[in-house]
């Protein structure tokens, strides 16, 4: 477990160093990418993860790529997402990841999703699953609201034996 959370941190301070290095000069801080992080945990789901997927744990990373107007606002953008998740049975496989509206122990509807879906699963080896998705695209008002308060939306994943997620984790803005 303290493997995934290093590997977590390390992917974090890459991307913010890469997103904030000398080189990126031309770059005016507007035009930066926003990146969240979440640790997932399937006791976050609502209701808690009570069967045989409640024993791993997950991280992830959500970039955002904007595009601003001249007066700084959002008017579009894309969503890059990157999870890993391990401790889990070897049979769980991820037909689902997204974010959605919704504080510490709410339900919210799907706003920002990955491609993966119940007949493109992508199953864990050995109870472990890496997953990168670039370009999802969002809507301007969908990457605003979370932009403006990234704790009120949770990222999670989603296997067949938990349809509703089997780990989950509030959004905090890592840059």
């Amino acid at each position: 477990m303290h493997r995934l959370a290093l590997l977590a941190l390390i992917v974090c301070a890459a991307a913010t160093a890469s997103a904030c290095s000398d080189n990126d000069t031309a770059t005016s801080p507007s035009n930066l990418p926003v990146i969240f992080s979440a640790v997932l945990r399937p006791a976050n789901e609502v209701p808690p993860v009570s069967n045989a997927e409640s024993t791993g744990v997950g991280a992830a990373q959500i970039t955002f790529n904007l595009t601003r107007d001249a007066a700084g606002a959002i008017t579009g953008g894309t969503a890059d997402f990157y999870f890993q998740a391990s401790g889990f049975p070897g049979d769980t496989a991820v037909q689902g990841a997204h974010i959605h509206p919704g504080a510490a122990g709410v339900n919210g509807p799907v706003i920002i999703g990955a491609a993966i879906t119940g007949t493109n699963r992508t199953p864990l080896s050995n109870g472990m699953v890496e997953y990168r998705e670039s370009g999802i695209v969002m809507s301007a008002a969908n990457a605003a609201a979370v932009v403006a308060n990234p704790s009120a939306f949770y990222f999670n994943i989603h296997s067949p034996a938990n349809t509703g997620g089997f780990a989950r984790g509030q959004l905090q803005r890592v840059q």
